[in-house]
């Protein structure tokens, strides 16, 4: 997983609520479980009319369209558990969602994806929504390791974020990640059980 320590890039407005996985990539997109090409499937019912005809939904504008940053509503990534949804996300090269708040599964799947979803008080995000309608010049910076997003203007908001998460984050660690680093303590468990237990 790609680590995430500072990213300065820039952010896309979405102003709506309750923004559910199936919005987010609908469900005949569901059908690989690999995590790239995805970005095809991203907000489709929301970027394209029903004879494919793009929308001007905000990621297909000139402004956005290399957008790492999303600032979005309250209730991200509601509906189902769908983990295509934050694969959607990231292969499009969103790397932030900023809400006031998330729905709990989604929100940890975008942790064990490498994306960091941050919450803020709504006043925060209107500020950051208002920022990022800036279009091009909508660029913001997001420090992990300090937990800080700077705007446009230079001002700075405070973040929290679990310790834990923010380490695997930071570290570039998923869940295969983690098995890993104790790596060294699995091998040396199973020499022993090898020997002090050649018949298992």
């Amino acid at each position: 997983m790609q680590p995430f320590t500072t990213l300065t890039a820039v952010a896309a407005p979405l102003p709506m609520a309750n923004v559910d996985t199936d919005m987010i990539v609908p469900k005949q997109f569901l059908k690989t479980i690999k995590r790239t090409g995805l970005a095809e499937g991203l907000f489709y019912e929301l970027r394209t009319d029903p004879d494919g005809t793009l929308t001007g939904f905000v990621l297909d504008q000139p402004a956005y369209k290399t957008a790492q940053i999303l600032v979005a509503g309250e209730n991200f990534g509601c509906g189902s558990s769908r983990e295509h949804a934050p694969w959607a996300l990231l292969d499009f090269g969103i790397r932030c969602v900023i809400a006031p708040s998330f729905a709990d599964i989604f929100f940890n799947n975008c942790f064990k994806n490498g994306i960091l979803p941050i919450v803020l008080p709504q006043e925060d995000v209107d500020k950051l929504m208002d920022d990022a309608e800036r279009g091009a010049n909508a660029t913001i910076t997001v420090d992990l390791e300090s937990q800080t997003i700077t705007g446009p203007d230079g001002g700075t908001l405070r973040f929290d974020v679990d310790p834990f998460r923010k380490h695997c984050l930071l570290n570039g660690l998923d869940d295969i990640g983690l098995t890993l680093e104790k790596a060294a303590a699995i091998d040396g468990f199973e020499a022993r059980r090898a020997t002090g237990q050649p018949w298992l």
